[in-house]
């Protein structure tokens, strides 16, 4: 027996149990609504159908594509500052100390606690957003890029420099191929970082753009329609970022399947 035909049938297996967990929870979901005993549950048939009419609709379309454009700027940027920052604090081992306060102080802080500074100090809204974004990605691609310079192989550093290479060399030589698997899993991490603070800043400010202002809008609705709206609203955020963070997964398998084991 090969090894690529018994991994196919274990990844058709995997497949099939995350279709049979998604089938047993609409079906629960369905028989709950329809029951009346959770009166404020609709069901799942209605939901999903007015999720799907969501997709022909051109105010939601327009505050989707709102809220992916601050998340898709504000990535790049996080990586942007937190790849050479993460790259800098590695090799540095007196820096990193200087600044380990720092960044243990400002990494724990929710960065909607930030939003009013954000939106004083930062105009428009949409950069202001995108600030915000950028801030809370870059955390987990600091802290992998970090993980991954200290993961590089000791001996390759060593060999490099006893040819005479200097610091530069070491890091696109060794650092830079030993962390890029890492920076690629924060970068991961941070996708579904970013969509959550875009749509948070939406929704806290309070206006008309984005996911975060159709949700409000939704929210001030009356009744079952009103709910059966914001849940097909919090469908379409999961489903966004189940995409984004399988597409950076596969992309992830294919750049480095050297790392895998």
């Amino acid at each position: 027996m090969t090894a690529a035909p018994a991994a196919g049938r274990r990844a058709r297996a995997r497949y099939a149990r995350n279709v049979a967990g998604v089938a047993a929870f609409l079906l629960a979901w369905q028989a709950l609504g329809m029951s009346g005993l959770v009166s404020w549950l609709p069901p799942a048939a209605g939901t999903l159908g007015r999720t799907a009419e969501l997709a022909a609709d051109p105010e939601f379309l327009a505050g989707l594509g709102g809220t992916l454009t601050a998340a898709a700027l504000g990535l790049p940027l996080a990586a942007l500052i937190a790849v050479p920052a993460g790259l800098l604090l590695g090799t540095v081992p007196a820096l990193e100390e200087m600044t380990r306060v720092f960044v243990e102080f400002l990494r724990p802080i929710p960065s909607v606690a930030l939003i009013p500074l954000a939106l004083f100090f930062i105009q428009p809204e949409l950069n202001a957003e995108i600030a915000l974004v950028a801030f809370a990605a870059s955390w987990p691609i600091l802290i992998n890029t970090l993980y991954g310079v200290r993961d590089a192989d000791p001996l390759a550093k060593d060999t490099l420099r006893s040819f005479g290479f200097g610091r530069g060399a070491v890091v696109v030589w060794v650092l830079l191929p030993s962390a890029a698997p890492f920076v690629a899993t924060g970068v991961r991490l941070a996708a579904s970082v970013a969509l959550i603070l875009a749509i948070s800043v939406e929704y806290v400010v309070g206006g008309s753009t984005g996911i975060g202002g159709f949700l409000i809008q939704a929210s001030t609705g009356i009744g079952m329609d009103a709910l059966i709206d914001v849940i097909a609203v919090l469908i379409w955020s999961g489903a966004i970022g189940l995409a984004a963070n399988a597409l950076l997964a596969r992309a992830e398998r294919r750049l480095f399947r050297w790392r895998q084991t």
